[in-house]
């Protein structure tokens, strides 16, 4: 029997200074998901997909997808084939992480869409490393500019299927403070769609 990372994931999980609540995975939809993607346990990303439907991580800030889970798809279904990306994580507010190459033959690592800027930065780290700063308390920092006083009750009374829309929107001028737009729950799905088919219509920057 192969050698399983979740050990190393789930100290992970235990060891937050947020709140990680961990989805269950259905042992069968795990299995599907695992052989789509060709992965073992022995890394990250296979023990994620392997023992959780999702992780929801910060008062359900930021939703690390496994096998699916509660209206969350798992990492197969959320793959962007077209563009390459593996999506493998959704915040709150329509943004997404994917691990994918840079460029041909580079290593692949976790890259973010944000709806501040609605281009794909590299984060320079590859999965594993990735999720053990979010786990680690990195998101605090990472998400400085797009929280508001109070957020956690507002975003800790939603179901992990939903998002929230905050119009005017962060990337314009005038939605850049999030504390003084206008915010409701929305489906995540609706709310991912809207910034991704913007930055298609508007040109998204190129990846940095």
């Amino acid at each position: 029997m192969e050698e399983s990372a979740w050990t190393e994931v789930a100290a992970a999980v235990s060891a937050a200074p947020y709140p990680v609540e961990v989805l269950p995975a259905d042992p069968a939809r795990a299995q599907e998901c695992l052989a789509t993607l060709g992965m073992t346990t022995r890394s990250w990303l296979g023990a994620v997909v392997s023992n959780v439907g999702a992780l929801v991580v910060d008062h359900g800030w930021l939703r690390v997808l496994g096998c699916g889970h509660d209206g969350l798809p798992g990492v197969d279904a959320a793959a962007d084939a077209q563009a390459q990306r593996l999506i493998v994580a959704y915040d709150v507010m329509g943004g997404q992480f994917a691990w994918m190459q840079a460029q041909p033959g580079a290593p692949a690592t976790v890259h973010y869409f944000g709806p501040d800027s609605l281009g794909w930065e590299d984060l320079k780290e590859g999965y594993a490393g990735w999720l053990a700063a979010m786990l680690g308390g990195a998101l605090t920092d990472f998400y400085r500019t797009l929280r508001w006083a109070g957020w956690e009750a507002e975003v800790g009374g939603l179901t992990p299927d939903q998002g929230i829309s905050a119009w005017p929107p962060p990337f314009s001028r005038e939605g850049k403070d999030v504390s003084a737009a206008s915010r409701k729950a929305v489906p995540l799905a609706e709310v991912v769609s809207f910034y991704q088919d913007t930055a298609d219509q508007l040109g998204s920057p190129e990846q940095s």
